[in-house]
């Protein structure tokens, strides 16, 4: 009986462990990491919680078990493993995490998301970002987008010469807050969501890794005036090479989709590079795309978005301590997300509505008319 009592009370401390508000991977090392990858000199057997083989083959990276998705999408029926405790970016189930569910690509066509190789399911429109400001053979474009490292989001980036998948992360989940806060964001693993050099507040509360409702939900960081146009101080790391770290100097959310989606983003107008229906023109005044680091106006339709919505969220000015459930016209920033998905949605161009249904004058609610409150 004492032993079985010691079982149960390993096994409970065990469970409290996945449950824990900690921004840390806490729990068995076994649940990531294997120290030989063989038995009987045969290559080990990785399976998810439902019994099914993590993504990828062969031996990980770092000594993991598995690739970026074979830990974050096993295509769970839930987006939270219930074994390891991670949170899966790739699923079936119906409630998804802050960023998305890249299962929509499959379920709903190329224009769903970001076509990661790592899916298997080439993006068979596009050739290179949308807005991009950088020439069609750069290596960021969409035929080589991963999850982490070169040509990605996640992990420290250099996109020549640089290193992809898990060695771009090593440590960052070992080391990451546990209160979610990232204010310095000089290093992958106190940047917000391991996206280098970004601050923010990750939720990390009863409904981590979501935008749940207005009470819980990450907070974004963002600026009164968007990143200027050029390389050096803007979007790279030191002198600006091509070689250096990608890490906008900004840290605001949208600046960081700026990396890849530059003339959706900065204010001036470029004219040295070549105009496209998918590079577009770089807006400047009038608007000829919709502004993003900018405020909220305090006035008028705007001034009657004061409760936070999930459906479009803002992004604050500095870091916040805990999360707000209210907006404040005139403070609040306009960002990238406060529109799209990052990783994909149930709708065209990542956003996260349905566009078609925005209808001006039609007595709508939620999307565009969240801001818009006089459209609607």
């Amino acid at each position: 009986m004492k032993r079985l009592a010691a079982v149960l009370v390993t096994a409970l401390l065990l469970l409290a462990a996945y449950s824990l508000p900690e921004g840390k991977v806490t729990g068995p090392c076994a649940n990531c990491h294997t120290m030989h990858n063989s038995q009987s000199g045969e290559a080990m057997a990785t399976y998810g919680a439902d019994g099914k083989p993590w993504k990828g083959s062969g031996q990980g990276q770092a000594l993991t078990r598995g690739s970026c998705l074979g830990c974050h999408g096993q295509g769970l029926s839930t987006h939270i493993d219930p074994i390891t405790g991670a949170p899966q970016v790739y699923h079936s189930g119906t409630t998804d995490l802050a960023g998305g569910n890249f299962r929509y690509i499959e379920t709903g066509g190329d224009s769903r998301g970001h076509n990661i190789i790592d899916l298997g399911n080439a993006d068979s429109v596009l050739t290179y970002p949308p807005g991009h400001r950088h020439l069609d053979d750069d290596p960021n474009a969409v035929a080589a987008f991963t999850c982490a490292g070169a040509n990605s989001c996640h992990g420290r980036r250099v996109n020549y010469g640089g290193i992809s998948g898990i060695p771009a992360l090593k440590g960052a989940h070992h080391r990451n807050p546990d209160d979610g806060k990232c204010t310095v964001a000089d290093q992958v693993y106190n940047s917000y969501r391991f996206l280098d050099g970004i601050k923010g507040l990750e939720n990390n509360g009863t409904y981590k890794w979501q935008n749940f409702d207005a009470a819980n939900h990450n907070e974004y960081f963002g600026a009164t005036s968007p990143l200027k146009s050029g390389c050096t101080g803007k979007c790279h790391e030191g002198g600006g090479s091509s070689s250096s770290p990608i890490r906008p100097q900004i840290k605001t959310i949208s600046s960081f989709c700026a990396t890849c989606h530059g003339n959706f983003h900065v204010w001036e107008e470029i004219t040295t590079f070549s105009v496209d229906p998918l590079r577009g023109i770089v807006f400047g005044k009038p608007f000829t795309r919709h502004p993003t680091d900018v405020v909220v106006p305090a006035g008028g339709e705007y001034s009657a978005y004061t409760a936070y919505s999930v459906q479009s969220p803002v992004a604050r000015t500095t870091v916040p301590d805990s999360i707000s459930s209210t907006v404040t016209p005139g403070t609040d920033i306009v960002m990238c997300l406060s529109c799209h998905m990052a990783h994909a949605s149930n709708y065209p161009d990542m956003l996260r509505w349905d566009y078609d249904q925005m209808v001006a004058g039609g007595g709508g609610s939620g999307g565009c008319f969240t801001c818009h409150t006089s459209k609607k």
